[in-house]
């Protein structure tokens, strides 16, 4: 079981940075896929971005490429510090959405899921806003 909790959300102006935190806990967090996916009011889930297990791969939504960057540390293999970030600049107000962070348990260290439905574990959700 892996537990995940997001952290960094808030109301920021267009143009502005935020960087969203995903702190893992439970078994082991390292052989996970993890994805970053957002949801605005009236629309479906969307994916934002992934990063594989062994961080070699990214993939990011048309949307976010050249603003958002994925990054992971997995400097405990005991996952107590396994945390995924996502570093947003540039924002929009199109961005305005709750960010989801989620983990897909992974053999292969260079998938990057973007189906939601191959995630197994998903967080609580952070509200991100932005302004114009």
């Amino acid at each position: 079981q892996v537990q995940l909790v997001e952290s960094g959300g808030g109301l920021v102006q267009a143009g502005g940075s935020l960087r969203l935190s995903c702190a893992a806990s439970g078994r082991t967090f390292s052989r996970y896929a993890e994805g970053w996916f957002r949801q605005a009011p009236g629309k479906e889930r969307e994916i934002v971005a992934a990063i594989s297990w062994s961080g070699t791969r990214t993939y990011y939504a048309d949307s976010v490429k050249g603003r958002f960057t994925i990054s992971r540390d997995n400097a405990s293999r005991d996952n107590a510090k396994n945390t995924v970030y996502l570093q947003m600049n540039s924002l929009k107000p199109e961005d305005t959405a709750v960010y989801f962070c989620a983990a897909a348990a992974s053999a292969d260290p260079w998938g990057v899921p973007v189906d939601g439905g191959k995630y197994d574990y998903w967080g609580q959700g952070t509200q991100v806003t932005v302004s114009s």
